[in-house]
């Protein structure tokens, strides 16, 4: 089977992925999900102590070893008060902008298992009431979720088993259009996830040896800053995330193509890490770009500021829209397939 065969399949496992809410701290079911997959493909597998997931793709022991970074977190919420009115104002979980999430549909996970559903509104969000409905600033303090359930108190709310400290996951809409475009809230970084299993049924079906010892972490902290701040196997050298390559103005990366990082606002990646990347992009006929991204960070950032001694290097499907309603295209995710078997020469 071709290459391309793997990125579709890749795109089938982001999508089922999608379909599991986790924000940070509410991962869980997403990492046994993805330990399962791993193991599904015929590799060892575990979860850490902090939640991610460790997943040996095998390789030539006698050399130095590479770990391959993403991550299952996303953007979310916690309920931060139950309103007088029974509605529920959030403290967002990552970078999640209340703008960003206006209007689209949410799910509340209660301690005790119940998930209730209802919409995150502008407060006083009827245009024909509010005349100051498009001037308002749209701030985690002037929003609120409607729940779909009969409440007017907070008492009302409080009787559904709903607190403080409750999860609020948004509906990440997922689709494939017709001509190969990705759809998603979300896409960072679950898309990588599945280029990263994508990858690991290649070398599986395949019974390719990889020429140097290969692992995948799976981290569920990134979008608050210390996913990678842990859990490297020894005798690891080298950390590349594989997360969403930016797409924007001032950048030359497109949706079709692989992004590789020379510098992001955390620092430049590793010189050497990165013109590695560029000859493998070459070498394999990838489409690919380099670009600095203004402001991002990355998982294997993380590891170098908890102190271990690697080099570093970040590559990604190009991501239009990051935080928002992303999109992302099949070519993209075929072309972070082609760097990867370059860089590690299968």
């Amino acid at each position: 089977m071709t290459l391309q065969h793997y990125a579709d399949y890749a795109w089938e496992q982001a999508a089922a992925f999608l379909a599991i809410d986790s924000p940070s701290c509410y991962t869980a079911r997403a990492a046994q999900w993805v330990k399962e997959a791993f193991e599904k493909l015929g590799f060892s597998a575990h979860i850490t102590e902090k939640g991610g997931v460790i997943a040996d793709l095998g390789g030539n022991r006698d050399q130095e070893g590479l770990l391959l970074a993403a991550h299952a977190d996303t953007l979310g919420a916690m309920v931060a008060e139950v309103k007088g009115n029974g509605r529920l104002r959030l403290t967002p979980l990552g970078g999640m902008s209340a703008n960003n999430g206006e209007a689209e549909n949410v799910r509340v996970y209660t301690r005790d298992g119940k998930i209730y559903e209802g919409t995150f509104q502008l407060c006083n969000a009827s245009v024909h009431v509010n005349k100051d409905y498009s001037s308002a600033s749209r701030t985690f303090d002037t929003t609120e979720v409607v729940l779909d359930e009969q409440v007017n108190s907070c008492e009302d709310a409080k009787k559904l088993g709903i607190q403080v400290g409750d999860i609020v996951c948004f509906d990440p809409r997922t689709r494939r259009t017709a001509s190969g475009y990705l759809k998603s809230r979300f896409l960072d970084d679950k898309l990588s996830v599945g280029i990263l299993l994508g990858f690991a049924k290649y070398i599986a079906d395949n019974r390719i040896t990889l020429s140097r010892p290969t692992y995948v972490h799976i981290t569920v902290y990134e979008e608050v800053g210390h996913g990678g701040s842990g859990s490297v196997p020894a005798g690891v050298t080298e950390a590349i995330s594989v997360d969403m390559g930016c797409v924007g103005n001032g950048l030359s990366c497109t949706e079709q193509q692989v992004s590789i990082c020379a510098k992001d606002s955390g620092g430049p990646y590793n010189y050497e890490v990165v013109g590695k990347l560029i000859a493998a992009a070459q070498k394999t006929g990838a489409d690919y770009a380099v670009d600095v991204y203004p402001y991002y960070g990355s998982d294997v950032e993380a590891t170098l500021r908890a102190g271990f001694d690697i080099r570093h290097g970040l590559i990604g499907a190009g991501v239009y829209a990051s935080h928002g309603y992303e999109r992302s295209h099949i070519l993209g995710v075929y072309n972070t397939l082609k760097v990867l078997c370059g860089y590690l020469d299968c």
